[in-house]
């Protein structure tokens, strides 16, 4: 904790000298992701979906203009580690002179980031993390999400488990702040009894243990968040452990195009609620889908879908500002106050600068080629975060 204090203290002194050194009319971007250990997965689909919302606003290299000014990106890997992730950020602040900070998978990283970047008047884009404090109590004006707010899809999800009958559920999900956020989530909605709740170290690639736990517990269903390699592990153990055959999974950004490959036909009956497939029928998505995958060469995540928004959101809020980069909190209330087309649809902002958008009934089943695939089979209505209302008002846009 002293470490993360000091380092903090840092970044904040060293934003005002920041400004004065950084080229005039320049936008800086510092885009902190996870490209190593057992996250660099999700951080992969993540970049790719960066990347190819900048080449569609016309960005490929330093120096060409995104929302008609000149702009630089930095790129840095937080290694899944809080301490990692505001030591980068340090850097992003005090040596590269950035005014927006964007990525972030990680809700533990972006929570120990959000005070130097907002002490030194930068503007926060999470293209993933959605943590409840960043919603409520600790919301901000130079905060916005391209993704979600932590509970959305658990929410959901525990709706469709009371649709489906269940009557009692086991939950896991590893040990941090957006595991214990997805769990609550479907706590909020889900009516039946929960048996019991297993948090894991993230990362963890061993469920044995959990497993016997949820055999011996002779609960109806599980719902459970393990996103990248851990959902890869979590379902290959779950598959060999036969507790599909006793017990419904449910999935919380478990199973999707990141894990699915990996985990074939093993993921068939899954049931998930999410914000996006790649299956919407709108012409953003199709052109997203296709593009995404001639460029990679696999179909694209949520997460990707997440990243993908944010350059044109952030040429948007700069175009709306008159071009000027000094003033990141009219950027990103020019941003919020907006509506923007996205692969998931039309969406729009809370107050809190996290999106009220669409949830769908997700499952895997076989597709026309015989293989396993993520579809929608049914839109559950828009949803917005239960946090809002404890976000202070003169920090509300």
């Amino acid at each position: 904790m002293r470490l993360l204090a000091c380092l903090a203290a840092t970044a904040a002194l060293a934003s005002a000298a920041a400004a004065q050194d950084r080229p005039a009319n320049e936008l800086r971007i510092g885009y902190l992701n996870t490209t190593t250990g057992s996250g660099a997965l999700l951080g992969r689909h993540l970049e790719n979906g960066w990347k190819l919302g900048l080449a569609h606003e016309g960005w490929a290299k330093d120096g060409d203009a995104l929302g008609g000014v000149p702009t630089r990106i930095f790129y840095a890997d937080d290694q899944t580690r809080p301490e990692t992730g505001l030591k980068e950020v340090e850097k992003f602040l005090k040596s590269d002179k950035v005014q927006i900070v964007a990525g972030i998978i990680w809700s533990n990283v972006i929570m120990s980031v959000q005070k130097p970047v907002f002490d030194a008047k930068a503007m926060l884009l999470s293209t993933n993390a959605g943590p409840s404090p960043l919603a409520g109590p600790l919301c901000n004006p130079l905060f916005v999400s391209s993704s979600f707010y932590n509970e959305g899809n658990s929410e959901a999800l525990g709706e469709i488990a009371n649709k489906d009958g269940s009557k009692s559920a086991v939950l896991m999900a590893p040990n941090y702040q957006g595991g214990k956020d997805m769990l609550a989530g479907f706590e909020s909605t889900y009516r039946g009894k929960i048996v019991e709740t297993i948090l894991f170290k993230l990362g963890e690639s061993d469920f044995q243990a959990d497993l016997s736990k949820l055999r011996a517990s002779r609960a109806e269903s599980l719902a459970v968040f393990a996103p990248g390699a851990m959902g890869v592990a979590f379902i290959k153990q779950w598959t060999a452990s036969g507790l599909g055959r006793q017990v419904k999974l449910y999935s919380i950004n478990t199973i999707d195009n990141m894990s699915l490959p990996a985990v074939g036909e093993a993921a068939l009956g899954a049931v998930e609620a999410h914000h996006w497939t790649p299956d919407l029928d709108n012409a953003k998505n199709k052109r997203f889908v296709r593009d995404y995958v001639a460029k990679f060469g696999h179909l694209p995540s949520h997460l990707a879908a997440a990243a993908y928004d944010a350059p044109g959101l952030i040429a948007a809020g700069i175009k709306a500002a008159g071009g000027k980069t000094d003033d990141m909190a009219a950027v990103a209330r020019a941003i919020r106050k907006s509506t923007f087309e996205s692969p998931r649809g039309t969406l729009r902002y809370n107050v809190n600068g996290f999106l009220i958008q669409p949830y769908w009934r997700v499952e895997v089943m076989k597709g026309s080629d015989g293989k396993a695939a993520i579809k929608a089979v049914e839109r559950l209505g828009e949803r917005t975060d239960p946090h809002w209302q404890k976000c202070p008002a003169d920090k509300r846009v």
